[in-house]
């Protein structure tokens, strides 16, 4: 389990950027108190792929020792997200025969075991199987069919796959750490798990969450994630564009983006003059001067580019019409100045700055959307349980004395 005997959970964000570690404890049934939060420029990967074990290690060290240190306290596992390894959805159906008898937590149980036994390609690994959709004989928008009486139950499933060895690479690294993993987590669901109002969640939206290396897509409705797409372009490829156009050092480049970069133009674009250090020039006095246009100019290419490919994405699978026309953007790339505004033109719908909603207490320099990944981690784990990799908690059933013993006594005799 994610929690230890103190009420303890942690969440590690190994992203292309950064990595992030969350220590927390609970309190009551929602109460998740920070206790340790560390952060760490990472290393070694790219477009949430690990390509150098030794670095994506020490950067995962250094961010956790931080959060240990701050909370006073050794966590032993950790819940991790996934944002690479071009993660993918399909929706299976499972019908099983119910002979008129009432249904119990066990059928539900042994449905879910056939979504999860489901065979995947050699180099795909299931990370989620959640059940989205509930029927009895035909009869749909059931929300919980435990205590209903049918013929046959059907559950409609919604798998999230990556590629093994992303997940094999990671898990690896992670135990070089000396720690466990308890849940893999695609990182959109985290995000939209922490983000997220409950209208939302029940009427359909759509999560974007724009990462340093990738841009990932969750679509939500009903209550439950029914979507999860990846593309492995984010912030980091801006910060690129601009160090080859500009020909300057990508720190230089990454601190132009975030001081005076835009995603659309304003007419003071011409008349801004900005310094830029040439790459290998140690005298500021060599630097180009060139207006805020240029800068803009080649940013705004690459955000439109990231916005079409997360439209198309929608439209090849289907789903655009179920997240309605209400669209959420986080992820720390997701802050560049005028990139809402862009979205909401190329992608027709109202979006608005999501960030770490649902979980109470957080201080305000880990309280935007860079952490909402991290934050929903924690969230997940305090509200699904954890029961290892490819399983989804099924909502808890009765919990008076009576009601356990009533449903052990249903499901055995």
């Amino acid at each position: 389990m994610a929690k230890t005997r103190n009420g303890m959970i942690a969440a590690l964000d190994v992203g292309t950027t950064k990595v992030s570690c969350f220590i927390a404890h609970l309190h009551g049934e929602d109460g998740i108190r920070i206790a340790g939060v560390g952060h760490h420029a990472a290393a070694g990967m790219r477009a949430g792929v690990i390509t150098d074990m030794d670095a994506a290690e020490s950067a995962i060290l250094t961010a956790v020792g931080a959060a240990e240190q701050r909370a006073g306290e050794r966590i032993k596992s950790v819940v991790i997200n996934i944002a690479g390894g071009a993660l993918a959805s399909q929706t299976l159906g499972v019908e099983i025969a119910l002979a008129g008898r009432e249904v119990v937590e066990a059928d539900l149980r042994r449905a879910l075991g056939q979504g999860t036994s489901q065979e995947q390609p050699p180099d795909r690994a299931m990370i989620h199987c959640i059940p989205i959709a509930y029927t009895i004989d035909a009869t749909r928008g059931i929300r919980d069919p435990r205590g209903m009486f049918g013929d046959k139950l059907g559950i409609d499933m919604h798998l999230v796959t990556a590629k093994s060895g992303t997940l094999r690479n990671l898990a690896t690294c992670v135990a070089h750490c000396h720690l466990d993993i308890d849940a893999q987590v695609a990182a959109p669901y985290a995000s939209g798990l922490a983000c997220l109002v409950e209208d939302e969640l029940d009427l359909g939206v759509t999560l974007v969450d724009m990462g340093g290396g990738t841009t990932t897509i969750a679509v939500f409705y009903e209550g439950e994630v029914v979507h999860t797409d990846s593309i492995p372009v984010g912030g980091q490829h801006v910060t690129n564009d601009i160090a080859r156009g500009l020909s300057t050092s990508l720190v230089h480049a990454e601190r132009m983006k975030t001081l005076y970069g835009s995603a659309i133009a304003s007419p003071s674009d011409e008349r801004e003059i900005i310094d830029v250090p040439l790459v290998g020039e140690d005298n500021p006095a060599q630097a180009n001067h060139v207006p805020r246009s240029i800068l803009n100019g080649v940013i705004r290419p690459r955000i439109e580019e990231t916005l079409e490919l997360v439209r198309s994405h929608l439209e090849v699978s289907g789903v655009d019409k179920i997240g309605g026309r209400r669209m959420v953007l986080t992820g720390g790339a997701s802050q560049l100045q005028g990139v809402r505004e862009l979205a909401a033109l190329i992608l027709e719908k109202q979006v608005r700055m999501g960030r770490p909603i649902r979980i109470s207490g957080l201080p305000e320099s880990i309280g935007g959307p860079a952490f909402s990944t991290c934050a929903g981690l924690l969230r997940y784990a305090a509200d699904k349980g954890v029961a290892g990799e490819g399983a989804h908690f099924i909502p808890e059933g009765p919990i008076s004395r009576f009601g356990r013993l009533g449903q052990w006594l249903r499901e055995n005799f």
